[in-house]
C-alpha cells in the first residue's frame, strides 16, 4: 500500500510539473515576425522555386508571374555561389535537368546523362557570364505537354537566364517592398560562408528587405556562421533544430527547447524508421506561443491544402501557386 502511495505521489508530482511547465508562457524566439500571419488569418502562398508547376523554376519569367498573377506574398529558392562569386537561384548544385547546357537532347536523356556525376555540370565551376547563355527554361512544358520556351532566343527579355539574388531583390524593391523571401545557402565549408558575406551585403542595398528574408541551411557551419556573423537576419531552423523542437512538443516540455530560429520549415510527415505526422494542430498551437512561423513544404494537391489552411498555419509552400491562390480564394 505504502509503494503504491509512493508511485501515486510520484506520478502526481509529475502531472503537476508537467502541467506547470505547459501553462509558464515560453519565451519568443522573436519579438517581430513578418512570417507569422496572425490568429484567424489565411496562410500566405510561398511559391517553390517560384512555382515550378506554372512557369519554368527558378527564372525570373516564374518569379514575376509567381507576384503578378498569383499574388504570392513569398518567393522561396536555394541559393548557389558561381565561380566567379554571384549567388543564383536554382534547386540543385548542377544545372543540367533545367537548361539546354547538353544541347538539343531530351530531358529523360540529360537524366541518363547526368547518373555520372562527371558528367554534370556543376554552378560552381561555371562563371555568371558562362551560365546566362543557356535558356533555363528550355524543358518546361505547359498544360499541353508543348516546350513553349524551347526556342526562345531573346534570353534575357523573356526572363529565362538563370537569375541572381540582387537581381530578383532590384526587379521587386520598389513596386513590391512587402514581398518576402525563404532562402537556403546551400554550399557548406567557405564557399557557404562567402555565399552568406554577399547575401548580406546585397542585401545592405535593399535594406527593406533585410527584415523581410528567412535564411536556412543544412550545413552545421554556416547555421554558426548565419549566428555568429549575422544574428540580425531571420533564420529557419535546421533539421536537427527542428526535429528537436517537434520532439519536446510530442513529449510536453516545450519550456526545454532553446532554439532560437523565427520558421519552422516541415514537410507533413516524416520516415524515421516510423512516419511521424506533422500536420498536427498542437505543433502550430505550440509554435505560435514562441512567436515562431510554420511553414508547411512542398504543397501540391489541393486536399492537404484544405488541411493546413483550416489548421491555421502560417505558410504553404507550393510548385503549384495557381491552384493554391485558387483554393485561398474560396475560403476568402
Amino acid at each position: 500500500m505504502k509503494a503504491l502511495k509512493r508511485i501515486g505521489t510520484v506520478l502526481l508530482i509529475l502531472g503537476a510539473f508537467l502541467l506547470i511547465i505547459n501553462l509558464i508562457p515560453p519565451a519568443k524566439n522573436v519579438e517581430n515576425n513578418p512570417f507569422v500571419v496572425g490568429e484567424g488569418n489565411l496562410p500566405m502562398i510561398a511559391a517553390h522555386r517560384g512555382g515550378g508547376e506554372c512557369n519554368p523554376e527558378n527564372t525570373l519569367l516564374a518569379f514575376r508571374e509567381a507576384v503578378a498573377t498569383y499574388g504570392v506574398e513569398i518567393i522561396e529558392s536555394d541559393l548557389y555561389l558561381t565561380k566567379d562569386g554571384y549567388l543564383v537561384y536554382n534547386h540543385d548544385d548542377y544545372i543540367d535537368e533545367t537548361c539546354n547546357v547538353n544541347g538539343d537532347i531530351t530531358l529523360d536523356e540529360v537524366k541518363a546523362l547526368c547518373k555520372d556525376k562527371a558528367n554534370r555540370h556543376y554552378i560552381k565551376d561555371m562563371t555568371l557570364e558562362e551560365l546566362r547563355a543557356y535558356n533555363f527554361g528550355y524543358y518546361f512544358e505547359d498544360d499541353n505537354g508543348e516546350r513553349i520556351y524551347k526556342d526562345v532566343i531573346s534570353l534575357s527579355e523573356f526572363g529565362l537566364q538563370i537569375a541572381t539574388v540582387e537581381q530578383l531583390f532590384e526587379e521587386f524593391y520598389q513596386s513590391n517592398p512587402d514581398l518576402l523571401f525563404i532562402v537556403e545557402i546551400k554550399d557548406g565549408g567557405d564557399r557557404g560562408r562567402e555565399a552568406c558575406r554577399i547575401l548580406s551585403e546585397t542585401l545592405d542595398k535593399y535594406p527593406a528587405y533585410r527584415d523581410r528574408i528567412v535564411v536556412g541551411t543544412f550545413h552545421d557551419e554556416i547555421e554558426e556562421e548565419l549566428k555568429a556573423s549575422y544574428p540580425d537576419l531571420y533564420r529557419g531552423a535546421p533539421t536537427g533544430t527542428a526535429a528537436k523542437f517537434i520532439v519536446t512538443q510530442m513529449l510536453g516540455v516545450n519550456l526545454f527547447d532553446g532554439s532560437d530560429f523565427a520558421c519552422l520549415q516541415i514537410p507533413t510527415s516524416y520516415d524515421v524508421g516510423i512516419t511521424l505526422n506533422l500536420d498536427k494542430q498542437t505543433y502550430i498551437n505550440r509554435a505560435h506561443r514562441r512567436n515562431i512561423a510554420v511553414q508547411y513544404w512542398t504543397i501540391n494537391d489541393e486536399e492537404t491544402m484544405r488541411k493546413l489552411i483550416e489548421m491555421g498555419c502560417d505558410c504553404i509552400m507550393t510548385d503549384n501557386p495557381a491552384l493554391l491562390k485558387q483554393v485561398l480564394d474560396e475560403y476568402r
